[in-house]
C-alpha cells in the first residue's frame, strides 16, 4: 500500500509513518507546515492534522481521488457537514479517536446506560498540555453515545496521552467506566485497521461502527 499523509511532521503523522514502515508500507507524499512532498500517487489518504487545514486536505483527497482517514479533531459543524459531502465523492473514514479500547467503552457505554437513566452521569478528559480542542473529540463522541446533555470536564496537564472516564452515579453507587492510552502507537494501530479496510470500500462514509460490530 502506497500511503500518503496530511499532518506529516506531528506527533500523529510521525507515529502512523513509523507503524506502516514496519508493515513495509511505502510513503509516497507528504504534506505538513514545511509544505509538500510528492513521489507518486497514494492508494490512500491519511489526515492528522488541524482544522485549518481541511480545505487543503480535501483539495488533496480530490485530486488524487483516493479513500481518505481523517482523525483530526476540533472540527466545527460547518466543517464537519463539508467532510461528510466529501464522501459522497470519495470512500471517507471518519474518527474522534482511533483506540480500539475506546470502541469497547463506547459498547460499555450502549449497556450501563440502559439501567442508570435517572443517574447523575458526568464525563472527564485529560490531555497533554498541547492540545488545542478542549473538550476532547472523544470526550464529545461518549457524550453523543449517551444521547443525552452531560457535563464535561477537561483538564490538560504535562504529557497525558489520553485519559476518559464515563462516571454513573446514583443516591448508594458510582460506576465508572474508564480508558487509558499509554501510548500513541494504539491511535496507529487504529488507523493501520481502518486503513487496511478502507481501501476496499465503495464511495461513502466509515467508522468504526462498521468494522467492530
Amino acid at each position: 500500500m502506497n500511503y500518503g499523509i496530511i499532518g506529516f511532521s506531528g506527533r500523529m503523522g510521525q507515529e502512523i509513518h513509523k507503524l506502516f514502515q514496519e508493515k513495509n508500507y511505502n510513503l509516497v507524499f507528504s504534506y505538513d507546515e514545511n509544505g509538500e512532498k510528492f513521489i507518486s500517487k497514494p492508494d490512500i489518504l491519511i489526515d492528522f492534522s488541524l482544522p485549518n487545514v481541511l480545505n487543503k486536505t480535501i483539495e488533496y483527497a480530490l485530486k488524487f481521488n483516493v479513500p481518505i482517514v481523517i482523525g483530526t479533531t476540533g472540527y466545527s459543524d460547518e466543517e464537519l457537514k463539508k467532510i461528510k459531502e466529501l464522501s459522497s465523492k470519495i470512500p471517507v473514514f471518519q474518527s474522534y479517536n482511533f483506540s480500539i479500547g475506546i470502541q469497547l467503552l463506547l459498547k460499555c457505554i450502549d449497556l450501563v446506560k440502559k439501567f442508570t437513566n435517572d443517574w447523575d452521569i458526568e464525563i472527564e478528559e485529560t490531555h497533554h498540555r498541547f492540545k488545542k480542542d478542549k473538550p476532547s473529540g472523544t470526550a464529545i463522541m461518549l457524550k453523543n453515545r449517551l444521547n443525552k446533555e452531560v457535563n464535561i470536564s477537561s483538564l490538560r496537564l504535562g504529557n497525558v496521552v489520553g485519559d476518559h472516564k464515563v462516571i454513573f452515579a446514583s443516591l448508594g453507587e458510582i460506576v465508572t467506566l474508564q480508558h487509558t492510552a499509554i501510548s500513541r502507537r494504539t491511535f496507529a494501530e487504529g488507523v493501520l485497521m481502518a486503513s487496511e479496510f478502507l481501501i476496499n470500500q465503495t464511495v461513502g462514509f466509515y467508522n468504526f461502527s462498521d468494522i467492530i460490530k
